[in-house]
């Protein structure tokens, strides 16, 4: 019996890949009385570094809005690597799609929280995140756009 190779899963470093904060109707908007609106959008993105190696990246935009005015906003990604190796295919895309970015995403609210307080708003906090349903609900949807695409390209009979 041939020795299968041990699995790898590993951190090899998280970072705050980009971030931007734009205030864009400042200082007119800074004496508004009314409470804005927030508007969160959340991704996440996977790329292969290396042999055994991803980058998998959340991003999370947060939108301040008084009306249709901008009080602020913020871009942020934050980035890991991952050591990924000799795990079974079925099992990458729950790990890339769930386990790295419950390690990854506590920075990044952590660093939008920042980012939001040192511009001089009170911090915005990121809910925590189910990635795991995130994730079932996007295979999902792939799923469904998948069994509606070939009919889509299925030829008719006259």
């Amino acid at each position: 019996m041939a020795d299968t190779p041990e699995s790898v899963f590993q951190i090899q470093r998280v970072y705050l890949k980009e971030s931007s904060l734009e205030q864009p109707n400042s200082p007119a908007i800074l004496l508004e009385q009314e409470q804005p609106t927030v508007d969160i959008q959340l991704g996440i993105n996977a790329n292969p570094v290396a042999e055994g190696l991803f980058e998998i990246t959340v991003t999370a935009t947060v939108q301040a809005k008084i009306k249709d005015k901008t009080v602020f906003l913020v871009e942020a990604k934050q980035a890991g690597i991952f050591e990924i190796r000799n795990v079974p295919d079925e099992q990458m895309g729950p790990i890339m799609g769930i386990a790295c970015p419950q390690i990854v995403y506590p920075y990044l609210r952590g660093n939008v929280a920042d980012l939001i307080q040192r511009a001089g708003f009170p911090p915005v906090h990121l809910a925590e995140i189910n990635f795991q349903a995130m994730y079932e609900q996007q295979m999902a949807q792939q799923a469904q756009s998948a069994a509606v695409a070939p009919d889509a390209a299925a030829p008719t009979l006259n």
